[in-house]
């Protein structure tokens, strides 16, 4: 074996990375329990014991995780001071109530880690590992997630792309919002169109009971509404628009959901399908949202779909020609790309 030590060293350099993002994770984690960020932010420039009086936690692991945030560039140390401060950036991303709160994310990998044993043998047999046996934890982290890049796009950018569609939740429409978990979608939409009413429905009754919570500490109980059913067999027809947000991938039978979908809108209703945005070959996935994307759908998405037939599994990077293709096969004539971001596809569907 011949071994090119400059490769060798970059390739232990990422792992180096990857390792420190593992331990990050689960401090990440604790930071977002115990608000430290927030507390940072109210108190900087500021010394560990500043930023611990204010959090109510212990001095000393506070300063060893300051050090730790400001060794991977979360917060900002400034050594002539011996005190930690957030840029505007690092503020948003991580401290702001209406910023990204991007440490949320890091509930992920964390839940994901409590089932490890389980899903390892559901990657052995092909088994497969639902979606509803995850720690809860789990459920919470993708709501946080996704939602800051709904509240950022779907009213303004991904419903006004859609042909006609904005006008018509404007003046009032029936919408069925199919996967909807723990309801950030549906809320987004009724608080956005006062006219129109929304039902979100997922198989998951956990995730209902936690939506119609949220609907009714938000005043929006009369207009939108949750109730436990599948893609697949969800109640209602004649509907406007029906929506299903990172979540067709993740189904055994998508087909049967778009078909489902399909028969559900009315004859002139639109479906908006928001996916992980993916390219259609794998070297255009080759990057680190590709690999943020393909390592969830490893343990988490094809998981999930695994475990009843026909586990289609997708994957979380399908990519447009793949659901395009799928979508047609379900009966829709019409498929177009709507809108797109970084992180997500917008794909429009009609009869």
């Amino acid at each position: 074996m011949t071994i090119d030590q400059d490769r060798l060293d970059a390739l232990l350099g990422r792992f180096v990375t990857d390792v420190g993002a593992g331990f990050h994770a689960v401090n990440a984690v604790i930071g977002d329990r115990l608000g430290l960020y927030q507390a940072l932010a109210a108190v900087m420039p500021a010394t560990p014991e500043d930023v611990a009086r204010h959090a109510g936690v212990d001095e000393r692991h506070v300063r060893e995780w300051l050090s730790g945030q400001a060794a991977g560039g979360y917060v900002t140390y400034d050594p002539d001071t011996e005190r930690f401060s957030l840029t505007e950036e690092q503020a948003f991303l991580l401290a702001a109530p209406d910023g990204m709160q991007a440490a949320a994310a890091f509930h992920l990998p964390v839940a994901l880690a409590r089932n490890v044993e389980p899903v390892t043998e559901a990657v052995r047999t092909g088994s497969g590992f639902a979606w509803h046996r995850h720690d809860p934890e789990l459920f919470e982290g993708t709501e946080r997630f996704f939602r800051p890049g709904y509240a950022a796009a779907l009213v303004p950018a991904w419903i006004p792309a859609l042909d006609g569609v904005e006008e018509r939740l404007r003046t009032g429409a029936r919408v069925a919002d199919v996967g909807c978990g723990h309801g950030a979608s549906s809320l987004l939409m009724a608080q956005a169109y006062p006219a129109t009413t929304v039902t979100g429905f997922d198989y998951h009754r956990g995730s209902v009971e936690v939506a119609g919570k949220r609907a009714g500490d938000a005043g929006l109980g009369h207009r939108v509404s949750f109730e436990v059913a599948s893609a697949a067999d969800f109640p209602g027809s004649g509907y406007d628009l029906v929506t299903v947000f990172d979540a067709l991938h993740d189904m055994p039978d998508p087909l049967a959901a778009a078909r489902h979908v399909r028969e559900a809108l009315a004859d002139d209703g639109v479906f908006m399908l928001v996916e992980p945005f993916a390219g259609d070959r794998l070297e255009d996935n080759l990057n680190p949202v590709g690999r943020l994307y393909y390592t969830a759908s490893t343990a988490i998405c094809v998981a999930h779909s695994k475990t009843a037939p026909p586990a289609t599994a997708l994957g979380a990077q399908a990519g447009e020609a793949r659901l395009t293709a799928l979508l047609r096969e379900a009966g829709f004539t019409r498929v177009r790309r709507a809108a797109s971001t970084p992180f997500n596809l917008v794909l429009e569907a009609r009869p």
